[in-house]
């Protein structure tokens, strides 16, 4: 086995799971500061950097944001499969039970070369200085890549990089601060990621990728989703005015971004794909041009908070709608079957 076919070698030294360090991290391009959303959602973002630090390519993994439909009161919060994981790289990933001490569970796993996905708390993580660190409570999924517990330090995945936690803040994180720990205190949801040996040769990923891509067209929404939340939108954001500002933000987070950042990703995955299959560009373009429309509908919004006048606002969702049907009925064409 070549040093090319091989997936980083798991634990290569205490407590560290892959050779790579917070302060010469380079992330991923579809992190890019260019991008119309650099950081989507934890979760995605998160298996966006993760892939990049195994050597793989995130973007074989996004054909699946096709399939992202309105809920009602927010657009589909988009997470890569798990299915898609393991058919696309090999990576196996199930629920971790933790039922001890949170530390010992994540050094065992670390010491067999796994890596683990925690939702904890964004109070206690430095990266998101600016926005909730250190003022405001929210769970958040990271994903482990060294821990050293005498040191007191924590090195982590979460959105769009790896960083470091230490002292205070690690305390913060794994609930060792002065009343932290109560008896009622549940656990955090986690998840193991079990690494293949070899990665996956460059043919039989496009291939893979193509496969699910086509599975994920036929699976896609029966009736616009945009238009969805079209009909909904004013009424919402009308109530979202008589709100205090900090709602509006979680409004722009869970309907705005999650439909623009989900469609950029999907450019990436086609234009990746595009590379080696014809037919894909129409689908491209469009998804694009619906991530940008997504961010001018945001900026619209903002405006119309304090105008409290929507017609912008509606008449932006309204063109969102027509580059939605192009792009599914150009996948639908592609994919026919």
């Amino acid at each position: 086995m070549t040093a090319q076919q091989k997936i980083a070698a798991p634990a290569a030294m205490a407590g560290r799971l892959l050779p790579v360090d917070p302060l010469a991290y380079d992330r991923h391009a579809m992190h890019a500061g260019e991008r119309h959303w650099p950081q989507t959602n934890c979760y995605a973002d998160l298996w966006i950097e993760i892939l990049h630090a195994l050597g793989l390519e995130p973007a074989a993994a996004f054909g699946f944001t096709i399939t992202q439909d309105f809920e009602g009161d927010q657009f589909t919060f988009f997470k890569p499969p798990l299915d898609d994981l393991e058919a696309l790289y090999g990576l196996k990933v199930t629920e971790l039970a933790l039922y001890d001490e949170l530390i010992g569970h994540i050094e065992q796993q670390i010491g067999l070369g796994r890596l683990v996905l925690l939702e904890l708390d964004s109070f206690y993580m430095p990266d998101t200085r600016g926005v909730s660190y250190r003022d405001s409570h929210g769970k958040t999924t990271i994903a482990v890549n060294r821990l050293d517990r005498a040191a007191r330090e924590l090195d982590y995945f979460h959105n769009d990089g790896l960083h470091r936690a230490e002292g205070e803040d690690f305390d913060g994180l794994f609930r060792l601060l002065p009343g932290q720990m109560r008896e009622d205190t549940l656990f955090p949801y986690a998840e193991m990621v079990r690494l293949p040996q070899r990665r996956p040769d460059e043919a039989a990923l496009r291939a893979t990728a193509l496969k699910l891509l086509a599975r994920h067209v036929a699976r896609r929404p029966s009736d616009n989703p945009v238009a969805a939340f079209r009909v909904v939108a004013t009424t919402q954001a009308e109530a979202l005015a008589e709100r205090p500002g900090a709602a509006f933000h979680h409004y722009a987070f869970n309907t705005l971004r999650q439909l623009g950042a989900n469609f950029e990703l999907l450019a990436s995955h086609l234009s990746w794909l595009g590379q080696s299959v014809d037919g894909l560009d129409a689908a491209r373009d469009g998804s694009l041009r619906i991530a940008e429309g997504a961010k001018v509908a945001q900026f619209h919004l903002a405006r119309a908070m304090k105008q409290k006048r929507f017609d912008r606002f509606d008449a932006t969702l309204a063109g969102l709608i027509s580059e939605h049907d192009q792009v599914s009925e150009a996948l639908r064409q592609r994919f026919p079957g």
